[in-house]
């Protein structure tokens, strides 16, 4: 399937069926392969997402959730994308801790660290690892994940799990687009009139940003009808 979109009036209904669509998609993978691999974005745009996801029936005991970026920042930092995953969302729902992989930021050797959360995802989804569900942000200068313009780490073929240079003060973890164009399917969750300009530009498959250098079979966007603006003009829109 291509890419799909789907525009919502308020960015609370573009979060709700955002969560819908992430519920549906846990109970077809464990119908079809008994779990459910899933990978969260961080940034504040989720959290309405999270919150809702929190209220719906999912497999949680099957479901295995990743992280797709993280900063380099101490646990519990309010800076630290797993802490607002926390709020929102796990201590929310009946999810194994086992099954809650975080991005180890705090370790002492991070190169290491990427290569034993790469070999995590292998162990879960196989090699190449394919989640079931990547779910990702979009930025007003068109990152997605961690990846940002100009950063060393768009151009990796052969990593899974990358750390970036620094960026508005952190560097941070990111799943790479070998991880994320492998996925199942993926899920882009964009809501505000600040990113307008760049969802244009990711409907119109732009290579010049990051994030339009994702994989668009089986991805679907959600988005509300303030980001969504500037569809019409947009190339392909």
């Amino acid at each position: 399937m291509a890419l799909a979109l789907h525009v919502c009036d308020r960015a609370l209904d573009a979060a709700r069926a955002a969560a819908r669509f992430i519920a549906a998609q846990a109970q077809q993978a464990v119908a079809a392969r008994g779990r459910f691999l899933l990978a969260v974005s961080g940034g504040r745009t989720p959290w309405l997402m999270l919150d809702a996801l929190a209220t719906l029936d999912l497999p949680w005991s099957a479901t295995h959730l990743f992280q797709v970026d993280e900063r380099m920042a101490l646990a519990g930092s309010d800076e630290r994308n797993l802490t607002h995953i926390r709020s929102h969302l796990l201590q929310r729902v009946p999810i194994p801790a086992a099954q809650v992989h975080a991005l180890p930021v705090e370790a002492a050797d991070l190169d290491a660290a990427t290569l034993s959360y790469a070999a995590t995802l292998t162990a879960l989804a196989g090699e190449p690892p394919a989640l079931d569900l990547v779910h990702l942000g979009l930025g007003a200068d068109g990152h997605t994940a961690s990846l940002v313009p100009g950063d060393a780490a768009l151009d990796l073929t052969d990593r899974y799990v990358a750390v970036t240079a620094e960026y508005k003060g952190r560097r941070r973890m990111t799943l790479t687009f070998p991880a994320i164009d492998r996925s199942r399917r993926r899920l882009w969750l964009v809501t505000g009139a600040d990113k307008a300009p760049m969802l244009a530009r990711l409907a119109a498959a732009d290579l010049l940003i990051p994030a339009g250098r994702v994989a668009r079979i089986d991805t679907t966007i959600v988005a509300d009808s303030a980001a969504a603006g500037l569809l019409a003009r947009a190339p392909g829109g």
